[in-house]
């Protein structure tokens, strides 16, 4: 099958089903939640637990803390490592940022909708916008399909 980074949010409680369907599918996952065995991923609650109080100025310099960079490691060789993206709404900046890194490198970046959201013109890059997971799982194997 794929190797397909799952994007989204730890606010979106729709990931862990598209995680688990991908996988049943026979998908290679990368989850930002579980990106190893014993490892629950990045969150700004390990650098602090009143990060959201944070000024620009402190977020700054927290992205050059050791945690952070470990996770962008993770997540960025996450994206390099996978064959396509799945963008899971809804989501916030850095999910936005994996998509528009996946069209850039031609990755197929597939988005799944399944509740409302404000239209954004932009989802015109990406191979398919899905309104469910079934169709989501037609689409990312078409789009291995038709890159064979």
């Amino acid at each position: 099958m794929s190797k397909i980074y799952v994007a989204s949010s730890w606010r979106c409680s729709l990931q862990p089903k598209v995680v688990r369907e991908l996988g049943a599918a026979g998908h290679e996952i990368y989850d930002f939640r579980n990106p190893r065995e014993k490892d629950h991923g990045f969150s700004w609650k390990q650098i602090d637990p009143q990060w959201e109080d944070w000024s620009p100025g402190v977020f700054r310099r927290a992205l050059e803390h050791d945690i952070a960079k470990s996770g962008f490691g993770s997540d960025f060789d996450g994206m390099t490592w996978a064959d396509a993206c799945v963008l899971v709404l809804p989501c916030g900046r850095s999910a936005h940022l994996e998509a528009g890194w996946f069209v850039g490198a031609g990755k197929p970046l597939h988005i799944l909708i399944m509740e409302h959201c404000e239209p954004e013109l932009m989802y015109k890059m990406a191979t398919s916008i899905c309104l469910s997971v079934e169709e989501l799982l037609g689409k990312v194997a078409l789009s291995i399909t038709e890159s064979l």
